[in-house]
């Protein structure tokens, strides 16, 4: 892809799944990466794949949610690379499932500080440093669940509608300065997230899955080379987009 080789990007989430599948394509394409995560035993083992892949890469532990530690991530990446030119917001969790009526405050609370927060503090830090660097390219993840309704998951719903939003507005704000702001809404992909859901309830999955028109969970790297293809120079045109990746489930 044109425009990676010798950049550096931060990629949140990067210990596992669809953050791990990025930030090893930006390794590919010769990129310095900042895998940050809270876990970092997974995030070492991603970084070593990142440079088994031929790109350089720095471990933070990064709780996202936390303006110091998303702070010291992009500080992470400008004093150890020079500078930062794209960024990957991945990092998210699912919560609890429980009707709105009943939901546990706490829960809405740590997803939307995750999910939410979490992005709009990312790039809070980011953005930044990108103009510092003469410009750049942020894709934060959303989800289907930002583009349609899902029973019992009022705050990972909100919050996912809500990084399209952040998305948007950020966009508008800043693509006159040479940043490019998009999203993208993966569906059900692979990842250990949806592992955990499909032990919890394996007929709610199978069901999602035969409702798929593509038949099939979407797999990790899927969403990451599509994260990548964003920041890179052959989407130069694209701004404030939200690329949604499901194998057709909310076209239906």
């Amino acid at each position: 892809m044109n425009g990676i080789s010798g950049s550096t990007a931060i990629v949140t989430g990067g210990g596992s799944g669809i953050g791990r599948e990025a930030a090893v394509r930006f390794g590919e394409e010769g990129a310095a990466v900042v895998v940050a995560d809270v876990d970092v035993d997974g995030s070492e083992q991603t970084a070593e794949l990142v440079r088994d892949a031929g790109g350089e890469a720095t471990v933070t532990e990064t709780d996202v949610s936390d303006p110091d530690d998303v702070q010291a991530m992009v500080d992470t990446a400008v004093e150890t690379y020079g500078g930062l030119d794209f960024a990957f917001n991945n990092a998210g969790i699912e919560g609890k499932s429980d009707p709105a009526g009943e939901h546990p405050l706490d829960n809405w609370e740590t997803v939307i500080d995750v999910n939410l927060k979490g992005v709009f503090l990312a790039m809070r830090y980011e953005l930044p440093a990108m103009l510092e660097s003469g410009g750049g390219s942020i894709v934060n993840t959303s989800s289907i669940a930002g583009v349609v309704g899902f029973p019992n998951l009022s705050p990972y719903v909100a919050s996912k509608h809500g990084v399209i939003g952040l998305t948007k507005t950020a966009a508008i704000e800043y693509s006159g300065e040479g940043v490019r702001v998009n999203a993208i809404s993966p569906g059900i992909i692979d990842t250990p997230m949806v592992q955990r859901s499909q032990e919890d309830d394996p007929e709610a999955m199978e069901q999602t899955k035969a409702a798929t028109p593509i038949g099939r969970l979407g797999a990790p790297d899927e969403i990451g080379d599509a994260a990548v293809w964003l920041c890179s120079d052959d989407a130069s045109f694209v701004t404030g987009e939200t690329l949604v990746i499901d194998g057709g489930y909310t076209a239906q």
